[in-house]
């Protein structure tokens, strides 16, 4: 077993043999792993466990692993992966609109898999470090009382709450961050966000763009720092200063 990673994993998955088989993988990776077969018994370990990242299926009996993510999303800051055999754009999009970290179809690569969500783990490792003090030692964005810090992924409100962003939104608030006023069409922005190219009737962007928004609306000082150009883009209007803590 490798050395001890200090994240507590949750696997969520209805097939027994998958569930087993993942739960031994990340204990040979060094995680602390706890599973589930559905919602129900998920929410019974988050109620006494502190989770860091959630691997999850989207099929499940009762409620979708979909429906599960969005009272995730309401309560916590907290690493989510899907790992499902649904291939779907759709599902893909919905996914990332409730905030997912990835979303990898069934088969997997169990090495690509334990890549993606050890980088994950880093920086959730980062934030646990982080909560309860000012952070430290890192590149930050410092705007209209917000401040993203680039090591830890994290945006910080005026009041000191903090969000973890999923990569596609970090992304997208660092491409407006470092190039502030400037107009980022569609095609920018999903490549920055996915590295791939834009798709037919693609939404990605719109749907990052909103919930990146829903942080600054909640605050009413800050409610229109990312704006719509109709036919060309979005624009950041705020001013910005960048420091290293």
């Amino acid at each position: 077993m490798k050395q001890k990673i200090n994240v507590k994993l949750l696997i969520v998955e209805d097939e027994v043999v998958t569930r087993q088989t993942l739960t031994r993988l990340f204990q040979q990776e060094g995680y602390e792993v706890f599973d589930a077969a559905d919602g129900r018994q998920m929410e019974h370990i988050m109620a006494q466990q502190q989770i860091d990242i959630i691997i999850m299926d989207v099929n499940l009996p009762g409620q979708s692993g979909l429906e599960l993510a969005e009272s995730l999303r309401e309560q916590n800051n907290i690493g989510l992966v899907f790992l499902t055999g649904r291939d779907s754009d759709d599902d893909r999009l919905l996914a990332l609109e409730l905030g997912a970290d990835d979303y990898l179809i069934k088969p997997y690569n169990p090495r690509e898999l334990t890549v993606r969500v050890r980088n994950l783990a880093r920086r959730i490792e980062q934030i646990n470090d982080s909560k309860e003090t000012e952070v430290e030692g890192s590149k930050q964005y410092h705007f209209s009382g917000w401040v993203l810090d680039c090591d830890s992924r994290c945006l910080y409100s005026p009041d000191r709450k903090m969000f973890r962003l999923p990569k596609s939104e970090y992304r997208a608030l660092e491409l407006f961050l470092t190039q502030p006023g400037k107009i980022h069409d569609r095609d920018t922005l999903v490549r920055k966000m996915l590295d791939r190219e834009l798709r037919p009737n693609d939404r990605t962007v719109d749907v990052a763009i909103r919930r990146i928004r829903r942080h600054f609306e909640a605050h009413p000082d800050t409610p229109n720092l990312i704006t719509t150009i109709h036919g060309e883009g979005y624009r950041f209007v705020g001013d910005v200063h960048i420091k290293t803590a």
